[in-house]
This record gives C-alpha cells, sequence and structure tokens, in this order.
C-alpha cells in the first residue's frame, strides 16, 4: 500500500507541475486578448482532484493499517522518514525529489534521531528556483508540517537547520513490550521475493581451503538474513564438477583402480590423487592423449565414464559435508554440469541476435563499456567459464524465476562477473531497475605477516584442519579460565564448539566483507573489544541474570504481558533505544549486504547493557546475608529484551550461544 501512495503522489507532483505551466500560458494568452479557457488545463483539474481524493484515501488507509496491532518489529528510522518526507512535500510541493536525510543521532544532545534535509533543499532552491532560503527557515518550515504522532515527543532545530527528534518513551516502551510477547519479529515486506544466493563453490576433486571460508560464512549469513525476513531464498553451491580436469582424473582412476566399475575405489585422499594425475598429465604424453579422450567419452555421457565421474565426485562432497556440518551451512548443490546441456542454446541466442563475433576461431561476445570480450565457444568447439556463467544466470532468472540474485565470490572475479551482468542486460534478459543481480565481493584472508594466509611450507592452509585447530585452541581457553571444573562436559563441549566456530565466524563478518582481514586465533579468542568470545560471554551473563533471581520463562512472559517498561533512568532509555534499533540494521544491511553492520551493533547493545547494569539494580540483595530483598521487574525484562535481539542476532550470522559458558 505504501508504493501505491507513493505512486500517486508522484503523479500528483507532476500534474500540479503541468497546471502551473498551463496555468500560466492561458495568462499569457488572457493578456493578448485571447480569453477562452484552455480545454487541457480543464481536464488536467479535474483529474488533479480525482487524484487528490485517491491519494487522502489511500493515506488514510495506510494509517489505519499501520494503527493496528502487529507483531511485526517496527524500523522506526523507515517510520520517521515518511512522516518528513511527506513533511517536506508539504512544505515544497513543487520541488521535484527534494533531499531526504533521516538519521539516528550521534550525541545524546542532539536528540534520537536528526533531519538534516534542510542545508540540500537550501541548495536546490537557489539552483532551480533562484530563491535564496536560509536553512534554519526552511527546517522551521518542515517542522510545522509534521502532524502529532505516536513516534516523536518533540522536535529541536538547531545549528544552521539540523532538525533533532526526540522519541516518545511510552511508545519505545511499548515496542520492548511487544517484542518480549510477541518474540523478535522481522519488519513487515511489501512481497515475498524469491532470493538466489550463489556461494562457497569449492571445486571437486580440490579440499576446501581458506579462501572457501569467506564465500562460504558471508554467504551463509546473508541467506539467514533473507530467510528471517521472510523471503524465498534458494542456497545455491556452484561446484565446479565439470572441466578438462576430469579427463586426467578419470584416465589415472582406471589405471590405479581398474575394476572400479564394480568394486568402489579406495580413495582416500582425493587431494593426493589428483596431484598424481596432474603429474602425470605434465610428464608422460600418452596419458595426456589418454586424458583427452576421456573428457570427450566424458562429454558425449559414455555411461562408464559417467560413473568414474559421479565416484569422484562422490568422495569430494563427503569431505565438503564434513566441513558444512562443522559450520552448520546448507546448500542445494547445483554445479557447472546441471547446466551443460542448456549452453548450446546459450551460444544460439547470442548468435542470432547478432552478438556473436569470430575471433581466431573462437566465438566471442563484446558487451558495451566492458573492456574483456566474452568467450562463449572455443574454437575446438567447447564452453568455457564464460558460457556456465551465462547458461546459470539465465536459468536462475528465467526458471527460478528470481528477484534477486547474490554472487558471494572474491572481488579478483569482479571484472568477470560484472561483464556477465551486462551482456544478461543486453540481450534483454533482465532489467536491472526490477531484478537485483549483485556481486557481494569480499577481500583475501591474510596471516599474521599481512601476506596472503600460508602454512609454514606455504602451502594453502586447509579450511578442515583450521577448524580442528580452532576447537583445540577454544578448549585451552577454556580451561584457562578453569571453565571444566564447573561445567559439565556435556556443557564444555558445547562451550567449545560454540566458541571455536562462533569466533571463526564472527572474526570474518565483523570486518567489511570489502577488505582483506587478518586471521588471528589469539585476537579472536580474546574476550575483550568487538569478538564473539566477548559478546558470547555476555550474552550467557545476560541469561544468568533472571536465572539466579530464580525467575523463569513463564515469569518473565506474563510481567511482559502485565508491566509497562520504565525508561526513566538515562541508562534504561539508552538500552531501550537501541533495541528497538534493530529492525533499521537488518533493513541497512538488506540494501547493502555489509554484515559488519550487524557486529557492530551487537557490540554496541552489549556494552551500552553493561552500562545499563552497572548502573541500575535489576536485583538488589541484603549485604550482610546477599538474600534478595527485591527484583525490579521492569529492568528484568530489558534484560530479556537484550539477550533476545542477540539470540537473533546471533542465529543471523550463524553463531550458536549456550546458556551456560
Amino acid at each position: 500500500m505504501a508504493a501505491h501512495v507513493d505512486q500517486y503522489s508522484a503523479r500528483l507532483l507532476r500534474q500540479e507541475k503541468e497546471i502551473k505551466i498551463l496555468a500560466a500560458e492561458v495568462d499569457r494568452l488572457k493578456n493578448f486578448g485571447c480569453l477562452e479557457a484552455s480545454p487541457s488545463l480543464e481536464g488536467l483539474r479535474d483529474e488533479n482532484a480525482k487524484l487528490k481524493y485517491r491519494l487522502n484515501v489511500l493515506q488514510k488507509s495506510l494509517q489505519e493499517e499501520r494503527n493496528k496491532p502487529t507483531k511485526s518489529m517496527i524500523n522506526i528510522n523507515s517510520r520517521l522518514q515518511e512522516i518528513f518526507g511527506n513533511a517536506i512535500k508539504a512544505a515544497y510541493s513543487d520541488l521535484e525529489n527534494p533531499p531526504l536525510a533521516v538519521t539516528p543521532s550521534q550525541q545524546p544532545k542532539f536528540g534520537d534521531y536528526q533531519c538534516n534535509s534542510a542545508m540540500g533543499i537550501s541548495k536546490m532552491l537557489l539552483k532551480t528556483k533562484e530563491q535564496k532560503v536560509g536553512p534554519r527557515e526552511i527546517a522551521e518550515n518542515i517542522s510545522r508540517n509534521i502532524p502529532d504522532n505516536e513516534y516523536i515527543e518533540k522536535i529541536e532545530i538547531a545549528g544552521p537547520g539540523f532538525i533533532n527528534v526526540h522519541l516518545r518513551k511510552d511508545f519505545v516502551s511499548k515496542q520492548l513490550s511487544s517484542l518480549l510477547v510477541n518474540g523478535v519479529r522481522p519488519p513487515a515486506i511489501e512481497k515475498r521475493k524469491k532470493v538466489v544466493v550463489d556461494f562457497s563453490s569449492p571445486n571437486i576433486a580440490k579440499e576446501m581451503h581458506v579462501g572457501h571460508l569467506r564465500s562460504t560464512i558471508i554467504g551463509d549469513s546473508m541467506c539467514r538474513l533473507f530467510e528471517f525476513v521472510g523471503y524465498d531464498v534458494l542456497r545455491l553451491n556452484h561446484l565446479g564438477d565439470w572441466g578438462t580436469q576430469f579427463g586426467m582424473l578419470i584416465a589415472h582412476l582406471q589405471d590405479k583402480f581398474p575394476d572400479y566399475l564394480t568394486v568402489s575405489p579406495p580413495i582416500g585422499d582425493l587431494q593426493a590423487f589428483y596431484k598424481e594425475s596432474k603429474r602425470r598429465f605434465d610428464t608422460e604424453e600418452e596419458f595426456k592423449k589418454r586424458a583427452y579422450q576421456c573428457v570427450v567419452l566424458l562429454q558425449s555421457k559414455t555411461p562408464d565414464f559417467i560413473k568414474a565421474w559421479k565416484l569422484i565426485c562422490d568422495v569430494s562432497r563427503k569431505e565438503f559435508q564434513k566441513i558444512y556440518d562443522c559450520l552448520d551451512i546448507t546448500l542445494v548443490e547445483r554445479g557447472e554440469s546441471y547446466y551443460q546441456d542448456m549452453m548450446k542454446d546459450i551460444v544460439q541466442e547470442f548468435e542470432e541476435r547478432g552478438f556473436v563475433q569470430v575471433d581466431d576461431g573462437r566465438k566471442i561476445v563484446f558487451v558495451p563499456g566492458c573492456s574483456v570480450p566474452l568467450t562463449i565457444m572455443k574454437s575446438d568447439g567447447g564452453y568455457t567459464y564464460d558460457t556456465s556463467d551465462l547458461t546459470a544466470l539465465k536459468q536462475r532468472l528465467f526458471e527460478e524465476k528470481a528477484d534477486i540474485i547474490i554472487y558471494v565470490v572474491d572481488s579478483g572475479q569482479s571484472v568477470h562477473l560484472q561483464t556477465v551482468f551486462a551482456a544478461g542486460q543486453m540481450i534483454g534478459w533482465y532489467d536491472p531497475a526490477v531484478t537485483r543481480v549483485v556481486h557481494a565481493a569480499f577481500g583475501v584472508v591474510l596471516g599474521e605477516d599481512k601476506k596472503k594466509f600460508k602454512t609454514r611450507s606455504g602451502d594453502t592452509v586447509r579450511l578442515i584442519d583450521l577448524l580442528e585447530e580452532g576447537l583445540k585452541r577454544s578448549m585451552d581457553k577454556l580451561k584457562d579460565k578453569e571453565r571444566d571444573k564447573v561445567l559439565t562436559a556435556e556443557e564444555l563441549k558445547a562451550a567449545q564448539t560454540s566458541v571455536a566456530f562462533g569466533c571463526i565466524k564472527y572474526a570474518d563478518l565483523s570486518h567489511n566483507r570489502m577488505n582483506d582481514y587478518i586471521f588471528s586465533f589469539d585476537k579472536m579468542l580474546d574476550d575483550k573489544g568487538n569478538t564473539a568470545a566477548y559478546l558470547l560471554y555476555a550474552f550467557t551473563r545476560i541469561r544468568s541474570i533472571a536465572r539466579l533471581a530464580n525467575i523463569d520463562e513463564e515469569m518473565l512472559q506474563q510481567a511482559a504481558k502485565e508491566k509497562e517498561i520504565i525508561l526513566d533512568h538515562e541508562k534504561e532509555w539508552k538500552l531501550g533505544k537501541c533495541i528497538v534499533r534493530f529492525p533499521e540494521i537488518l533493513q541497512k544491511i538488506l540494501d547493502d549486504l555489509l554484515l559488519h553492520t550487524l557486529c557492530d551493533y551487537l557490540y554496541e547493545l552489549a556494552t551500552t547493557f553493561t552500562e545499563f547494569y552497572d548502573n541500575c539494580y535489576c536485583v538488589e540483595k541484603d549485604r550482610q546475608t546477599g538474600i534478595i530483598v527485591k527484583v525490579n521487574m521492569w529492568r528484568m525484562l530489558l534484560c530479556e529484551a537484550t539477550a533476545a535481539v542477540m539470540a537473533k542476532g546471533f542465529d543471523i550470522l550463524g553463531i550458536k550461544p549456550v546458556q551456560k559458558m
């Protein structure tokens, strides 16, 4: 409904502009003695009146919808943007697309949110209307057009024209109560979209290494966020499971395990198997010829060769699955082989549209604005990664009917993917204004020497070794803190896994994915600063407050329904406002796909909670006996709301907290 309101508002603004132009023309004609009314002007005025009526009806309906009780959390920033957007339209109806900027305030003295549109509007009036109006006067004009509402307590104009917004405490208190009664719910979405996320994507017959870690962790977290807000998400693993390398692998399999068709070959170390076959391919001419023959027979789908290919793929899959199980990752496998039969049609489509040029036997496609052409067929008639990626893009657009497609692939693939996307637009597969196709690029993992993360011998770090090292160090850390003396064996094991894998994920996600980051177990396991170790300890501490006060979940639920959450103390108010910002944090990540924003928010929430807990007694005890004499239940509810939001934040990041640590 909000989209319809925007649509009618835009039409109304366009028509009012046309009416002004026509009215000016009529006035000019009247001055020359042509006194007849303009039929087009009268027609526009009639339609304009109807549009205004329809817009008012829609705005009232939207407001009624908004006022209905809802279980969804409210994105306060977007509601304030609507209020200020309408006020700006009312104050400056003749301006087209005036700037709208509403952001959380950086300091309490500037209120809770700030609208900084006045400066931009002042420049716009000078540029388009040649009107010199001071930003402060504009801010006052905007403020006069803000109606009474449930969100804003008061508005102040500061400095050259900043509009400081103070939220109503009763509104924030109600949002906190709703959160506790209904759970942490996503903000309402207008349309359930189909989202395809392409991530992880290791190569068959090669082990997953630290380079796959970022794509796997970032992609999984993006999927979790889109799933939480209610989108239909397809988690795709675009495996490298096809290509010329399978020729040498199958030829080596035939030599090493000649009875592979009847007896399952005991390939223990596929990486070593791959290296052996590669060495033979590079040094034995006869083997090389056989390898090429094997590729031809595989591509022509000869049954024995398909079976050999499947055997090799299955060995890899089992190894990959061990890592996915450790990290709690679910994926739908759809490797390059899935698209093989569709590639012929893709080449034909580009040829029929006149986009193909032949260059030294290759079929290439030049895409406007892209420096390197796409090779869609090699001179020997074989297909390439370009063909495979174009085919996958079309399948996701037309068969999956995706509204959003995200490729979580390293920054090194940026030029290639942008060229593939541009080719898709050029041939008319999608309109970027309607369908969002995006490369969520990420930097490389560095060692503490700030060079590419390698083992001491210079090899790529195997991902399974990294995870096992994380488990070992996590247990060492817990034992250093003597947690093995207070936790049961089961609790200690759960804490070990939570800390190990939580720290590895958080260390990655807490950095801007566009940047390289330094992998350091010491830093990620540090329980001070913005780390998973600190947040997990903070979470278990918050959860323990109610438990130690003998307050169970049922009592908290009952209190949430009956008691008002008081926000009189400055630290209560600060914590309350921080908790209800959660939906706008999620919205920002849905827009820019930068997950470190959620990590920064969780760290801010944890430190804000510490300030609150240090200054506001939740449980009051007798100083001599230590017996509980008073429980401030509204503060216990603030503890519970903090823990609930932290738990959902952890869930989106793929981190599993524990109740005891």
